[in-house]
């Protein structure tokens, strides 16, 4: 399939994205977030001229550096990037501050608003201020408060608040969560940040769906027998051993990615395409989801965690081998798990969620299997013809593909099955932004579109609760199953489907 993009167009549209003055603070500047992701993605903006001349960044952190040695170590981990664009760095490295601030000390926040005062008259950014909590989780809470008492969060229309994954551990903690923050500022100046929905190819799911008329009228139980999400891994846990040991897959992957994966692929149609109105018909789907057997929810969850692999010259250490993970670890690095949605576009049809480290392939995709022909009219070259499928290729490869049977070549009327693909990379020939350029961008420009509002976060975490409370209370209920690193999971994984005479795809 050969489809051409339109520079011109994208260009267009960024230009009536116009982001006013603004002031981006970020919290947690020494870490690893802001030196991979934060900063190259302004930079890019910066680049691309969406940002305004009136913009400055402040760092916040604990260490007591000054701007220039701020500067300095962001230079450092841009060093690649920048080679390209020196001068450009150097335009923009201008605006980049740095103040030291322990958000749990009320006087460093106290002064970090007295120095926002002065940035707002040296780069005339109007008191318009976003700030960015890419701190450990447990400082959230205490964090939103110090902005709230230090007047920094007073100004529904100027002021907003981007909070980092993950929002809570369970659903109480979500909820508990949610009060504190929703105290200190309004729903509207939240935003909680899931870089999946900042991909282009997620959020071509629903220009996909709803710009199409091919697609939306199939789009439920009529025609679509099952649908698997999947997000798979090559690397292990690496040096993320001390978060990942207290989250596990579960929690660190599907309460957030692709339970928002799920909701939009099956939501329902919005009215118009207003923020409010995609979120709520994304809450309406996590509402109505639930596990496939809520009476007994070990039956349709499987747990893993890799072991060695590779070979002599690469070899791969199992997870509890790794630096900073308990030896006698239960954490699983791998959940399979099967679900059903209420409501009458998806009764009856099976949901089914995987993730893993140390995976075959890195892959995430969502794959749609078609319910197969009424009648078998002509002998298909496998015995039985394969059933169409629409696969959403989400990275890498990012596209799609849709499966369906023709006529094989001779004499005979026999079928066999055929691919026809759409290629990001080849249809548009560009490279496309970073999910944080489009997330950062949409919170300076005050669009909620694309970050989980609080009805949407609580209602994950109720779905996941039966799950989590088994792995609290009842852990040998659901077991953790060693797979090989560098294969597709457990074998438990493959029997979770095999009961609906299923298959995982493995692309």
């Amino acid at each position: 399939m050969n489809l051409t993009g339109s520079n011109p167009l994208r260009i267009g549209l960024r230009q009536e994205r116009v982001i006013t003055p603004q002031c981006l603070i970020i919290f947690g500047a020494s870490g690893d977030l802001t030196q991979r992701k934060l900063i190259p993605a302004l930079f890019e903006l910066f680049i691309q001229r969406r940002l305004p001349s009136e913009f400055a960044v402040i760092g916040c952190a604990r260490r007591r550096w000054s701007d220039d040695e701020f500067r300095q170590r962001m230079l450092e981990a841009q060093e690649k990037q920048i080679k390209k664009h020196s001068n450009e760095w150097n335009n923009f490295s201008e605006n980049l501050f740095y103040e030291p601030v322990d958000l749990q000390s009320p006087p460093d926040v106290v002064k970090l608003g007295k120095r926002l005062d002065e940035i707002d008259r040296l780069k005339a950014t109007h008191g318009n201020r976003t700030f960015y909590l890419s701190v450990s989780p447990k400082f959230y809470a205490n964090g939103c408060k110090a902005l709230s008492d230090a007047g920094l969060l007073k100004d529904p229309k100027r002021n907003r608040l981007v909070i980092e994954k993950p929002f809570g551990r369970d659903y109480s903690s979500a909820q508990s969560l949610n009060n504190i923050v929703q105290s200190c500022a309004v729903e509207s100046q939240i935003y909680r940040i899931d870089h999946y929905l900042g991909k282009e190819t997620v959020q071509n799911i629903l220009v996909l769906r709803f710009a199409n008329s091919i697609f939306e009228p199939i789009w439920n139980r009529n025609y679509i027998s099952s649908i698997q999400i999947t997000s798979a891994e090559t690397v292990g846990v690496e040096d993320r051993a001390g978060y990942y040991e207290s989250s596990g897959a579960l929690r660190d992957m599907v309460q957030n990615h692709l339970t928002q994966m799920l909701a939009i692929t099956a939501m329902e149609p919005p009215g118009h395409f207003d923020p409010e109105a995609i979120r709520n018909e994304k809450a309406k789907v996590l509402q109505a989801a639930h596990l496939s057997n809520e009476l007994e929810p070990w039956k349709c969850c499987v747990r893993g965690q890799y072991t060695e692999g590779g070979n002599q010259s690469n070899p791969l250490l199992s997870y509890r081998e790794e630096p900073g993970v308990d030896p006698n670890s239960t954490t699983e690095t791998y959940v399979a798990m099967k679900l059903f949605i209420n409501n009458w576009r998806w009764q009856g049809v099976p949901f089914y969620i995987r993730t893993g480290k140390r995976l075959a392939k890195r892959v995430s995709e969502v794959v749609l299997t078609f319910r197969e022909a009424p009648v078998h009219l002509f002998d298909a070259t496998g015995g039985v013809p394969t059933s169409n499928q629409l696969v959403l290729r989400i990275q890498p490869n990012e596209g799609a593909e849709f499966k369906f049977e023709v006529k094989a070549p001779g004499s005979g009327m026999r079928s066999r099955p055929v691919e026809m693909e759409f290629s990001y990379d080849e249809s548009f020939g560009e490279p496309f932004d970073d999910g944080y350029v489009r997330l950062l961008a949409d919170a300076m420009l005050g669009d909620p579109t694309l970050f989980t509002r609080s009805d949407e976060v609580e209602a994950a975490w109720r779905l996941y609760t039966p799950l989590l409370e088994l792995i609290e209370d009842s852990p040998w209920q659901l077991p953790i199953h060693q797979y090989e690193s560098r294969t597709w999971g457990p074998a438990e994984a493959d029997t979770l489907l095999a009961k609906d005479n299923l298959l995982w795809r493995r692309p």
